[in-house]
């Protein structure tokens, strides 16, 4: 028997929808988004019908949450909701609802829709699995061949993805710039971060790979990596229809090395003016140079490191999203030890 998770703050809609579908399914009654968060610590649903207003977090943020985590991001959800305009659905699609339910709702109607959702999730869930390790796969081998040719660099497209992943959770919880965060489809946004460093492809073997420190004319060359890396990915949307995963892709290749204080490159942006994707890989990708071994220095420790992006607040990078890095802090230097 399948079983779905009813979210709703509303006592009435919760046992008008548990009456409707326990002949069918195992059912779940949950008043809130954090009960419904308790629960999937002990029993993964099928499908959630998740109510969109709620207090303390609402359906928008909690599918958010969902989409993020690897365990539930492919339970589909469907919202319950009171709205009937084309913003809140456009939104709620955005950020991965298969579909949208009006209340106050017909049983028959319900669970019509919820027997056509489940079969057509049965059978293409396979196939989306399937195409995700694809295309995720191609991206990482291509972005690691481009790193590589950086023989110091090791697996620094994979330690930025994972120190990306640990911010972006900690900007959920904490509220930080969530307006923007929330927005994003975090399945396209961190395979598109792989493609940071991409512009390298155009530089020289011998200055990457020069154990010596640069001259002005080599960093040059090594700082102009950031609009080589936004010309190959505008090249790629010249060539096929432009997404989301491109978008984000220019943003995190052509603004990581941009500075909060407009000191950084190639554009000097200030502030705002850089994108949040920008903002968020300055801290991944420094946090990962320092400590990691270089020929021409010795890896920093963790905490020399955590000084040093709290005294560079403001200057280098966006001083909430320190904030932030300093609450999950030891959590990078796990993923930089363990992998």
């Amino acid at each position: 028997m399948k079983t779905i998770f009813i979210v709703d703050d509303n006592a009435t809609n919760l046992v008008t929808a548990k009456d409707a579908l326990s002949n069918s399914y195992k059912t779940f009654a949950l008043p809130s988004a954090l009960r419904m968060f308790q629960l999937l610590e002990k029993i993964t649903p099928d499908l959630i019908l998740l109510d969109v207003d709620m207090p303390e977090m609402d359906g928008f943020e909690a599918l958010s949450v969902l989409k993020y985590d690897e365990k539930y991001k492919l339970i589909p959800v469907i919202f319950l909701t009171a709205k009937n305009d084309a913003e809140s659905e456009i939104r709620g699609f955005e950020i991965g609802a298969i579909d949208f339910i009006n209340k106050p709702f017909s049983p028959p109607v319900l669970i019509k829709r919820i027997e056509t959702h489940i079969e057509i999730d049965k059978l293409i869930k396979k196939s989306i699995q399937n195409v995700q390790k694809i295309h995720n796969a191609t991206i990482n081998t291509i972005a690691n061949m481009v790193e590589n040719r950086d023989e110091v660099t090791g697996e620094h497209i994979d330690r930025t993805q994972k120190y990306l992943t640990i911010l972006i959770k900690e900007l959920i919880r904490t509220g930080v710039y969530s307006n923007e965060v929330l927005k994003w489809n975090l399945e396209t946004l961190l395979p598109s971060a792989q493609l940071h460093d991409v512009g390298k492809i155009k530089v020289s073997d011998m200055i990457l790979n020069k154990p010596e420190k640069l001259t002005t004319e080599e960093f040059n060359m090594i700082k102009n990596h950031c609009a080589e890396g936004e010309k190959i990915i505008d090249d790629i949307i010249g060539k096929a229809e432009e997404d989301k995963f491109l978008i984000h892709a220019k943003k995190f290749a052509g603004t990581h090395h941009e500075k909060w204080d407009g000191t950084g490159y190639p554009r000097g942006l200030k502030g705002e003016e850089i994108p949040l994707e920008g903002r968020l890989m300055a801290i991944a990708d420094v946090y990962d140079a320092l400590v990691s071994q270089r020929p021409y220095k010795e890896p920093f420790t963790h905490e020399q490191v955590i000084e040093i992006i709290k005294n560079d607040s403001g200057k280098h990078f966006d001083p909430k999203i320190v904030e932030v890095f300093l609450n999950v802090a030891d959590d990078f230097w796990v993923k930089s030890v363990n992998g």
